[in-house]
């Protein structure tokens, strides 16, 4: 058991170990060749400070280690300064160089103390977005059953009412649950972003899926028109891909008059497929256009408080594009309107041979 431990011992410390060897073969010599010591005597403390950048000892034995070495080399050239070997001076060098050592050991230590605050932070902001993703998860879980049993019954009393003012405030209470309802079902999709069953991609044909889209939003007043459409497909989650195109038209109704035009279209170019959705609203400031995409992220105008929108719509098109490695972009011109952009990695040849380009249900 005896030699064990000691094997042992030699196996986790053997690097301490060769450096001690070392130290003590370089006193040999500063004891030995006393016009040439000042190699040796640098050579142990460069040694002592290299040693200590790849292993940070503890504070006692860090103490002890440089106790060890200054009393050692200081020792050893007292003793030639006594005989007469080495001038006064030279001694001076044992202190100043300990000190330095000091210091760079001071160094370490505050650097480590930081990374060690770092770590902490990072965990404890780690925790926050858990818990927030967790909070909004259940909060818009939550609301969906009384939003749903309120509409409801709202819903009876706009068709029951006799009365055309109490229908009207029905109409009223209706559309502002029904906002309620994208907002809670939003702050659920953003807070799933980072779940592994958050998308279920599979092939879907651009054209018909814009086709469809645009039959979907034709009984909205404006004025619409399909643009250039690729004959392509693209890899993606049907129904997230949805969202994000319907919350893009979304945005573009909320700031288009009702005789305005909003064109819908899709196109491949340097392997994406970009949807994008052109309007001619009042366009969007250039200071603006860098945090459209953030979460409650709206312009603020008259017209953007007039359509009473969270600021979310486009914060689920940017979380829908990155979690298909794509992007999110606008280009606007105040006055001129504005073109948004969703754009997803076009498939490779040859990708996902057994799979079907997607096609919508038929209707009736």
């Amino acid at each position: 058991m005896g030699m064990a431990h000691v094997r042992r011992f030699a196996r986790t410390y053997w690097v301490d170990i060769a450096w001690v060897v070392f130290i003590g073969l370089n006193l040999v010599a500063m004891r030995l060749v006393p016009e040439w010591q000042t190699v040796p005597f640098l050579i142990i403390w460069v040694s002592l400070t290299t040693i200590y950048g790849f292993r940070l000892w503890r504070v006692g034995s860090t103490i002890l280690t440089v106790a060890v070495v200054t009393l050692s080399t200081g020792g050893l050239i007292g003793w030639q300064v006594l005989r007469g070997q080495q001038d006064a001076d030279y001694l001076a060098e044992v202190p100043l160089l300990a000190m330095m050592f000091v210091v760079v050991v001071w160094h370490a230590r505050r650097r480590l103390a930081a990374m060690e605050q770092m770590r902490r932070i990072s965990e404890h902001n780690s925790l926050l977005l858990d818990q927030q993703r967790q909070f909004l998860q259940d909060v818009s879980h939550q609301l969906g059953t009384p939003i749903t049993i309120a509409l409801g019954h709202t819903e009876l009393i706009t068709h029951a009412a006799t009365d055309q003012a109490i229908a009207k405030d029905a109409r009223v209470a209706v559309d502002e649950l029904l906002r309620m309802r994208r907002l809670a079902n939003r702050l659920m999709l953003l807070a799933s972003t980072d779940s592994p069953d958050f998308l279920r991609p599979a092939p879907v044909d651009v054209a018909e899926f814009m086709v469809e889209t645009l039959d979907r939003w034709r009984q909205t007043p404006r004025r619409w028109s399909l643009g250039t459409v690729a004959a392509a497909s693209v890899h993606a989650d049907t129904d997230r891909l949805t969202l994000a195109l319907d919350a893009l038209i979304e945005n573009a109704v909320d700031h288009t008059d009702v005789d305005g035009q909003i064109e819908l279209s899709a196109r491949h170019e340097d392997e994406k497929i970009i949807f994008a959705v052109a309007d001619c609203g009042p366009g969007i400031p250039a200071a603006e256009t860098g945090r459209i995409f953030g979460r409650f992220s709206r312009i603020d105008s008259a017209h953007s408080r007039q359509t009473g929108g969270f600021g979310l719509g486009l914060a689920v098109v940017k979380a829908i594009a990155e979690a298909h490695h794509g992007s999110a972009h606008v280009q606007s011109t105040v006055g001129q309107g504005s073109v948004f952009e969703l754009l997803l990695p076009a498939p490779t040849a040859g990708a996902d041979p057994g799979l079907r380009p997607y096609r919508p249900a038929k209707q009736g």
